[in-house]
């Protein structure tokens, strides 16, 4: 596998969305897990290969995209029970700090915003490699995932079960498989 940091990797990255996967999982009626996606997004990375501590990331999500492959479900997801995307159409991350861990791990800490509420998060990383593919474009992969509580982003509405417990299972885990192509 190869290593982080590299000096080649150095440059301003701007993330695929035809190749890049931005996701979630979160309990559903205590029994189950709901997964979807993000269809719309755009990000940037400016990566110092040589310095890793020194790079950012910027992600932009439009909070209408969300896909479960139920579109109720999407629609109920889009009002202000949870992600109210007519008030706040953007979930929004900015980086304030890169530390690597391993050769091929890094943290990544920053400000994550849903709904209008922002809490600061360190989301663990893979390097996956990096190839130039048949169009000449330099790709760089990454992977990683960190769990959230929605409460903490004002996102509470929940329905109770007959058995005990509730419809929405507080943690969500969201989850980044990343390609990106090198700008500059």
């Amino acid at each position: 596998m190869t290593t982080v940091p590299r000096a080649e990797l150095t440059g301003t990255y701007a993330l695929d969305p035809a190749h890049t996967q931005i996701g979630f999982v979160a309990r559903h009626a205590m029994v189950t897990k709901v997964r979807g996606s993000f269809r719309e997004f755009e990000g940037t990375a400016q990566i110092d290969g040589a310095e890793p501590e020194r790079s950012s990331v910027t992600v932009t999500i439009k909070a209408a995209s969300i896909d479960t492959s139920n579109e109720q479900r999407d629609e109920h997801l889009r009002t202000n029970d949870f992600l109210d995307a007519p008030a706040h159409p953007d979930i929004t991350f900015s980086s304030t700090g890169v530390r690597v861990l391993e050769n091929d791990k890094v943290e990544v800490a920053g400000d994550l915003t849903i709904k209008g509420t922002t809490r600061s998060v360190t989301i663990p990383f893979s390097f996956q490699g990096s190839a130039t593919d048949p169009m000449g474009n330099t790709r760089a992969g990454f992977e990683g995932s960190v769990e959230i509580s929605r409460k903490d982003y004002g996102v509470t509405w929940n329905a109770p079960l007959e058995g005990g417990g509730v419809l929405v299972g507080d943690k969500v885990v969201l989850e980044f498989d990343v390609s990106a192509i090198k700008q500059s």
